[in-house]
């Protein structure tokens, strides 16, 4: 099945099956607004939801809604990524000040500032093997890649790549390791290989593709 946030309206979750039929599948409570969505290995459904400031969690046979971690000091949890031992990596951009952070979210629901000070932190993915993380930055057209440990903590930041023009949301990876970047703006989405060349760009039907 296909999930997706905000589906028909606000605070919801909506479900399309390989069937194509669609319906909402959640109510999120409390006013909380999910933006990305990812599963962890217990195949529930964590989602930032970035009005609330919180990761949550869904056990997905009883719909059951759980705040894994909140973190009043984010921006938004806005794109997340999950690695193979369910440790959750979030983006939060201050969209109003083109600045943005990287939070930790480990499995027990423990939150650390991996780093402050950036750009527009949105797009954020780990690497098939489990070694890199990725992050984007929207507004200064910016991909970097860092080293990832086994214990969660990033060191060894470079530039991967930098576009000349139009923004970039959401971005995952292939089980080969290439980088699926969409161009925000642009109509398409880039794929990348790990050292930073695009591969090519996949036209889209509409313009401003979030996430994939």
């Amino acid at each position: 099945n296909l999930y997706a946030v905000n589906f028909a309206r606000q605070h919801t979750i909506g479900k399309v099956t390989p069937e194509g039929e669609s319906s909402v599948f959640l109510e999120l409570p409390d006013g909380s607004i999910g933006n990305g969505i990812r599963f962890d290995s217990s195949e529930r459904m964590l989602i930032a939801d970035y009005t609330n400031h919180n990761i949550l969690r869904v056990e997905m046979a009883t719909r059951e809604v759980t705040v894994l971690a909140h973190e009043p000091a984010m921006n938004q949890p806005n794109d997340i990524a999950i690695a193979d031992d369910d440790t959750v990596f979030a983006s939060d951009p201050n969209w109003q000040e083109s600045t943005g952070q990287i939070w930790r979210i480990d499995s027990d629901g423990v939150v650390t500032t991996l780093e402050r000070g950036m750009g527009t932190t949105n797009g954020i993915e780990v690497s098939p093997d489990g070694h890199t993380l990725y992050v984007n930055e929207t507004a200064q057209q910016n991909v970097w890649a860092y080293d990832l440990s086994a214990s969660g903590d990033v060191t060894n930041k470079r530039l991967l790549l930098e576009f000349a023009d139009f923004g970039m949301d959401g971005m995952r990876c292939d089980v080969e390791g290439a980088l699926y970047i969409t161009r925000w703006g642009k109509g398409t989405v880039a794929k990348v290989s790990p050292a930073g060349d695009v591969l090519r760009e996949i036209e889209l039907a509409g313009k401003n593709c979030t996430n994939l």
